[in-house]
């Protein structure tokens, strides 16, 4: 998944694709941001997330946190040196049968 951010951190959106998209071509503009995917709730929050009915921009992306963007809840993106590697699909999953960690 990758995201982007406003210059205040908060998540502007979310996407499968790489974003922003260069129309013109050219080098990129801003930095890429890929998401990892930590969240903290307030207990009474996330009872309300839990309610809010699935968006159009969520049913687009099959992603949740489009839901909450779209209802007008803040998500803070931070900035890290992580370097995982994404499982997003059944053969995502089967590519890394053989894969090791580094520790």
């Amino acid at each position: 998944m990758k995201v982007v951010k406003a210059k205040n951190g908060n998540v502007l959106y979310f996407s499968r694709l790489p974003i922003p998209y260069l129309r013109d071509g050219g080098t990129a503009p801003t930095q890429y941001y890929r998401h990892i995917g930590v969240y903290a709730y307030r207990y009474g929050v996330l009872r309300q997330i839990v309610e809010l009915p699935t968006s159009e921009l969520e049913n687009s992306e099959k992603l949740e946190q489009l839901r909450w963007l779209e209802n007008g809840y803040t998500i803070r993106a931070l900035e890290c040196d992580y370097q995982g590697i994404g499982i997003d699909t059944p053969d995502d999953l089967l590519s890394i049968a053989n894969y090791e960690l580094e520790l």
